[in-house]
């Protein structure tokens, strides 16, 4: 799992590709949850996300509580496999997939 940031301003975009499970969720937790100082917009882009557990969607709470007291958050090019989490779990009603 590796995590690639780019700010522009209040708005910062995190690729994040390979897997979020229990393994590599705690790495990337420490990567945005310390990036989003002064950061009013979070694209989260999933282009290369395979899979995500339940620890990845407790991540995805965690950042959706925070940018909603700071601004938003968005989920781009999530594959099919991860929308069906998505799906399944009711995290596409808390989400803002695109």
């Amino acid at each position: 799992m590796t995590v690639t940031k780019k700010l522009e301003g209040t708005k910062l975009t995190a690729t994040i590709e390979g897997r979020l499970d229990t393994n590599t969720t705690p790495e990337a937790e420490k990567e945005l949850a310390g990036s989003l100082d002064n950061v009013t917009e979070l694209i989260l882009d999933f282009k290369q996300l395979d899979y995500i557990s339940s620890a990845g969607l407790r991540l995805l709470l965690m950042l959706q509580k925070k940018m909603n007291a700071q601004g938003s958050m968005k989920i781009l090019n999530a594959n099919a496999i991860v929308k069906e989490i998505f799906e399944v779990t009711g995290f596409s009603d808390v989400l803002t997939v695109e």
